[in-house]
């Protein structure tokens, strides 16, 4: 049997969908026909197709899938998915990256990754592929659902805690593209093994079990749990849907410790998702440009061109060089649960003597992958929006936020102080020596 070849899609537009076909006979077998789509040939606001979300794993494709009678190599992961999710009497039209984009062709990965957050957005369903059943993973997703919908606690003896623990320690909620496929996604539903949850009673199971369990997928959460409340009607930035959740920087931030294959998709995977004007940034999918030129255009925007910046390929780390001031610092940290988890932050401001300007600021950040300390300093180098928060580490500071959307007002002794104003009354004398590494939490 041949092996597959794409064709050109009809426009730049449109995606591919899979018509993953019924079999009742041949269990390992698993027949599809790929299709052209256009996804905006109406105003509806979902389309009669699913989204799956999972883990490719391994690179390496031991299976095969038939499409339209030749052959395609797909991990082990995505088939295992496909025959569970394969009904034996009707067809089921998905969207599975990996079969939907010729992944051979940057060209058309560049074109399509744009795409993505409207893909889920539109989509009846998405459907998160976990993985096999193993060690009670099925078991605990069920007790989930259970506790959820019972709002009673499920005991230690009917399920050890290390169940709940493996299942909610698996790859896919490190994911870094699962965070735009949750933050589009309006219906969900979980698949271990044999069992299912609807993702909101996920969320409610999660809930009811305690923090210890909520902490380890809180991120994840909190974007399941907001599908059911998501509009169906949607901006566009540049003909481009836009989820419009925060800035990149934040985004960022919060996100950049989750797991990718190529390092490029720790950026595109947050480009769907952000609010900021991105036209002139240099940060369209481009693969064939280095990671490190990427790293440099990402601090560069984030920051400021004043800026000096040294990057690697094989590394996930900037030396950024500045001037700039030291504003104040940070003097308690707190969880608001009420607020999705995020950061209450309270610091002492004091800029440079002679401006008149000291007092204190609180502020409600999103939860960072590094988590913000008491101490930590608040900074504002030489031509950035933002403030960053930094951490000193002997002769250089670790870059512990990049970018905190600063608070509105700081409080004085006499009289609130705008931002804006307390930006403007800095100095930037002091050099600064920072490293924001990603790979370190």
């Amino acid at each position: 049997m041949s092996e597959y070849r794409y064709s050109q899609l009809s426009l730049p537009t449109s995606i591919r969908l899979l018509r993953l076909l019924p079999s009742e006979k041949d269990a390992k077998s698993l027949r599809c026909e790929l299709f052209d789509y256009r996804l905006r040939n109406s105003n509806k606001p979902s389309h009669p197709y699913e989204a799956l979300s999972y883990v490719w794993g391994s690179e390496d494709k031991p299976q095969t899938i038939i499409i339209d009678n030749q052959s395609l190599d797909v991990t082990q992961n995505l088939y295992t998915a496909l025959l569970h999710l394969r009904d034996h009497g009707c067809s089921r039209i998905i969207w599975i990256d990996a079969i939907c984009i010729d992944q051979a062709n940057d060209k058309e990965k560049e074109d399509q990754i744009p795409l993505m957050a409207e893909i889920y957005a539109k989509a009846h369903r998405v459907v998160v592929w976990l993985g096999e059943a193993e060690n009670d993973s099925d078991r605990a997703l069920e007790a989930i659902r259970l506790t959820g919908e019972t709002t009673a606690r499920i005991s230690n003896t009917e399920l050890d805690q290390t169940a709940f623990l493996q299942l909610l320690q698996r790859p896919w909620f490190r994911r870094i593209w699962v965070l735009q496929e949750m933050a589009a996604a309006r219906h969900i539903l979980i698949i271990c093994g044999s069992i299912e949850i609807d993702g909101h009673a996920f969320c409610s199971g999660l809930d009811v079990l305690g923090a210890g369990f909520k902490f380890s997928t809180s991120q994840v959460a909190f974007l399941i749990r907001g599908a059911i409340f998501r509009s169906r009607n949607m901006s566009r930035k540049q003909g481009i849907l836009s989820l419009d959740i925060c800035s990149l920087g934040e985004l960022i931030d919060m996100y950049h410790s989750h797991q990718a294959t190529k390092r490029h998709d720790k950026v595109y995977a947050l480009l769907g998702m952000c609010s900021d004007d991105l036209s002139t940034a240099g940060l369209e999918p481009d693969y064939s440009l280095p990671w490190r030129v990427l790293m440099q255009r990402v601090v560069k925007f984030l920051l400021s061109d004043h800026v000096s910046v040294d990057t690697w390929n094989e590394k996930e780390t900037a030396v950024i060089k500045s001037k700039g001031c030291v504003l104040g610092k940070v003097a308690t940290v707190g969880i608001n649960n009420v607020s999705g988890g995020r950061q209450n932050v309270k610091a002492i401001i004091k800029t440079s003597p002679g401006c008149g300007i000291s007092g204190s600021a609180s502020w409600l950040l999103q939860t960072s992958a590094k988590s913000i300390q008491n101490g930590d300093l608040i900074c504002l180098l030489r031509g950035a929006l933002m403030p960053t928060i930094v951490r000193l580490r002997g002769d250089h500071f670790t870059v512990v936020v990049i970018a905190a959307v600063p608070p509105k007002h700081i409080h004085a002794k006499n009289n609130d102080v705008e931002w804006s104003e307390l930006a403007q009354s800095a100095s930037f004398i002091r050099d600064f020596l920072l490293i924001w590494d990603w790979e370190t939490s």
